[in-house]
């Protein structure tokens, strides 16, 4: 039975950080993999569950740069790993499952946004590559060290930015439309929702439940790179001096409380049982209607099962990978 797409009253909220979150828990003895975590929302995330006891796995493409983000941590292992080559993701993966770990957290945290086209060997443009493909070849090749946890968890970070696009099943590459960045970075991160949802289907048999996010409008991170100092100023995230506008009440938010509702995903004793569910400000979140107008909850070409199994299948077929 799916759990119900609506608040549970998570005793948290929208200016809550990983920190308190995280508070009580303690994950001595998990193993976790957090991708991007070596910078903005994925280095917390991943600091936060180091500092619980967990042994975090941080997998990067740049090590180098990776090593001087997370060397004052204890407990993080760096791992090369590039979500845009199909072959970095398998041999991360057989490093991994060659270890004989079980892997109790799997969070799916690195992305890229709005950047100009840009296209992977395959020739899959890039934000679906990154954002959606890369992690569903990720996921599915861990699936045996997820199975092996008796009880894991995926936390797919996907975005409010869903709300820009579905996915076009026809041409998710931009092979025949004209591309746009936000449009092709709504649509990956509609498909993290869709993702959660038909994995936890998958999972839930075998102990592994999966959950999305939007963490909140974070303009301090790498994320934004692609984005104009005046186009962030017209958001009214910075102000006229270009300094961060702080009010999580309205989606705007620091690093900590960003990290936050990735971190009640992966913990949270009240969502035991649940999953394949939208969260955000560290609740499930409300299902709004496709015109809705509100800042946050999940429009209905993000929730809807059926369209979780085309992209299933449309994923299968490009990455060439059956996931079990």
């Amino acid at each position: 039975m799916s759990t119900p797409q609506a608040p549970i009253g998570s005793g948290f909220g929208a200016a809550s950080t990983a920190a308190d979150v995280i508070a009580g828990h303690d994950l001595s003895g998990k193993v976790a993999i957090v991708t991007g975590g070596y910078s903005g929302l994925g280095l917390e995330t991943a600091r936060v569950l180091a500092e619980a006891g967990a042994r975090v796995v941080v997998p990067a493409r740049n090590l180098g740069k990776a090593k001087a983000a997370v060397e004052s941590i204890p407990g993080l292992a760096l791992e090369m790993l590039d979500l845009m080559d199909p072959g970095s993701i398998d041999d991360f993966a057989d490093r991994f499952l060659d270890s004989g770990e079980p892997l109790h957290l799997l969070i799916n945290n690195a992305a890229v946004m709005a950047n100009p086209l840009t296209r992977d060997a395959r020739g899959y443009e890039s934000q679906f590559s990154t954002n959606h493909l890369g992690h569903f070849q990720l996921t599915a090749r861990l699936w045996p060290a997820l199975v092996k946890a008796e009880g894991a968890r995926v936390v797919a970070v996907s975005s409010r930015g869903h709300v820009f696009s579905g996915v076009d099943f026809d041409d998710p590459n931009f092979e025949n439309r004209e591309y746009a960045p936000y449009l092709a970075y709504g649509q990956s991160k509609t498909a993290n929702a869709l993702f959660a949802i038909s994995l936890d289907a998958l999972g839930a048999k075998h102990g592994v439940r999966a959950f999305s996010l939007h963490p909140g409008g974070i303009v301090t991170t790498n994320l934004v790179r692609h984005q104009s100092s005046d186009f962030l100023k017209a958001s009214g995230y910075v102000d006229e001096d270009g300094k961060p506008v702080i009010d999580p009440e309205n989606n705007k938010k620091t690093i900590e409380q960003g990290a936050s509702t990735a971190i009640w995903c992966a913990v949270s004793e009240k969502l035991e049982g649940l999953g394949g569910v939208y969260c955000e400000n560290c609740d499930i979140a409300a299902a709004v209607p496709g015109d809705s107008t509100e800042m946050l909850g999940v429009r209905p070409w993000a929730t809807d099962p059926e369209f979780a199994e085309r992209l299933w299948q449309l994923s299968e077929r490009l990455t060439g990978f059956i996931a079990s």
